[in-house]
């Protein structure tokens, strides 16, 4: 009976590779077709808000489900965030108007929110320090396959069939990553009494939320009144946690600065590549006029350079140790973004290729030895809340950022009043654009190019800042990593 239970870890990597294939393809496949779905539904007052409800949710369920796997083992969180996202991708793919595609892109980044820091936790798991390091280089080339996959097939379904198939193409890779996973995969977990700290976990989720209303408009007393919710929540969320006998964030953690630094560093950093993502492909498509293959094409270099750099860095941490490849990694992207920011409005196709694959080399570099140092430092009953929390940064950031570039370029929109309302969604295909008066597109591409411009530098300084924090990451000895801490889930991993 012992060798049925026992994880067939190629099976089981197979598995987690497709969950992530999916969440790699959505990263450039939406972004891809997103021009194209607001020319369908109109309404690019809204746009970050399909990438920002995706988000938010996904920042939410992070830490929740990170906890809920050290309890009750990762596994069933795991085919529950799959099963949630592919309900979410069905119903994105058939939405109607602009507001049902954000609830549904929500839903689909609840299952994200689960799957995600699932995969890298189980490889957490069943790996030790060395093999861990080698397999996240395997899981980049995986991301990074995909998402370079992802602009073609992205402009290939929005010209030859709908843009709704962007989010049906995740059926099959969901069906049978569950299929994987359920049938290879097995933990046995430590059953005892729990106290579940259900109040911890809605203060967290209603202060994300009010951070994001008072980032996502600029002005207003709306603004005002969701920062200071915000704090509040957040003020009485840190009271909660620092009393639950089983916190949902467990605060002691964050004493040690490797965590510290990670999560801040990580914050910043995700703030700048999901703002990368989402407004690059519309400054393609919107102030070079480029079609929506070229939006995509615009972001790929981003997901070469990743896989490749974090396959390099996970074959020289051993070697190297981690602050030399998050110090260069970190650098690099400062550096992309600063040049991300003076190409601005002269960017040419070329050069938003060559600054997206360097932004990319060094996110590659950066992330997978903070990822392995935050894993290596903590035991299995802490690997996963120490996990998510870095993926929590990294989305909270992501959350804060898009909300505030959104509401800089709505807001430079609405400057100009010869601009109509839908005249920016018109613009974003190609028989709208031909219906627009001279004069109208010339008022629309200044202040689309003023806006992203400002967006643009918004992301350079995130990238200078996220390289400043990284220069206190403390020295992380290899032999204290490889310690007690990377000693084996209690379950029978191995290859069977």
């Amino acid at each position: 009976m012992a060798s049925e239970r026992k994880t067939h870890r190629a099976l089981t990597v197979a598995g987690l590779i497709l969950a992530l294939a999916m969440a790699a393809l959505e990263s450039t496949v939406v972004a891809t077709a997103m021009p194209t779905v607001i020319g369908d539904l109109g309404g690019i007052q809204q746009y970050a808000w399909v990438t920002t409800a995706y988000l938010l949710t996904s920042s939410v369920l992070v830490p929740i489900c990170g906890k809920l796997s050290d309890i009750y083992g990762r596994k069933p969180i795991m085919l529950f965030g799959i099963a949630v996202f592919l309900l979410g991708s069905i119903a994105s793919g058939a939405a109607q108007t602009m507001p049902q595609l954000i609830a549904f892109r929500a839903l689909q980044g609840a299952g994200a929110g689960a799957m995600q820091p699932m995969a890298m936790t189980i490889s957490g798991d069943i790996f030790d320090l060395n093999e861990r390091a080698r397999i996240q280089g395997v899981f980049g080339a995986a991301w990074g396959l995909f998402g370079i996959i992802g602009p073609m097939v992205g402009g290939l379904i929005v010209h030859y069939f709908s843009w709704r198939w962007v989010f049906y193409v995740n059926i099959p890779f969901g069906a049978a990553s569950v299929a994987l996973v359920a049938t290879s995969f097995h933990e046995r977990i430590d059953r005892r009494p729990h106290e579940l700290d259900f109040l911890g976990a809605a203060l967290l989720s209603a202060g994300v939320v009010a951070l994001l209303l008072a980032t996502g408009r600029l002005g207003g007393g709306t603004t005002l009144l969701a920062a200071v919710a915000s704090a509040a929540l957040f003020a009485v969320f840190f009271a909660v946690e620092r009393r639950a006998p089983e916190p949902m964030i467990p605060l002691p953690l964050f004493r040690r600065p490797v965590m510290l630094i990670s999560n801040v560093a990580g914050a910043i950093l995700g703030g700048a590549m999901v703002g990368t993502i989402t407004f690059v492909p519309l400054f393609v498509q919107g102030v070079l006029r480029g079609t929506p293959t070229d939006a995509g094409s615009a972001i790929a270099p981003m997901l070469i350079g990743w896989p490749v750099a974090s396959a390099i860095g996970g074959r020289l941490i051993p070697r190297v140790g981690f602050r030399p490849l998050i110090w260069i990694g970190l650098g690099v992207t400062a550096a992309a973004g600063l040049a991300l920011a003076l190409g601005g409005a002269h960017d040419t196709p070329l050069l938003l290729r060559a600054t997206t694959l360097f932004f990319g080399v060094g996110m590659g570099l950066s992330n997978v030895a903070l990822l392995i140092a935050v894993q290596s430092s903590v035991a299995w009953e802490q690997r996963g809340i120490a996990t998510a929390s870095t993926m929590f940064s990294r989305l909270l950031g992501g959350v804060v950022a898009v909300g505030i570039m959104g509401g800089v370029l709505t807001a430079q929109l609405a400057k100009d009043p010869s601009i109509p309302a839908d005249a920016a969604s018109r613009l974003l295909t190609a028989e709208g654009a031909r219906d627009l008066d001279p004069s109208i597109l010339q008022h629309l591409g200044e202040a689309l190019t003023s806006g992203l411009t400002t967006v643009f530098w918004i992301i350079a300084a995130m990238g200078v800042t996220g390289f400043i924090a990284a220069l206190w990451f403390p020295r992380v000895p290899l032999q204290a990593a490889g310690g007690d801490a990377d000693v084996a889930p209690p379950g029978e991993a191995g290859i069977g």
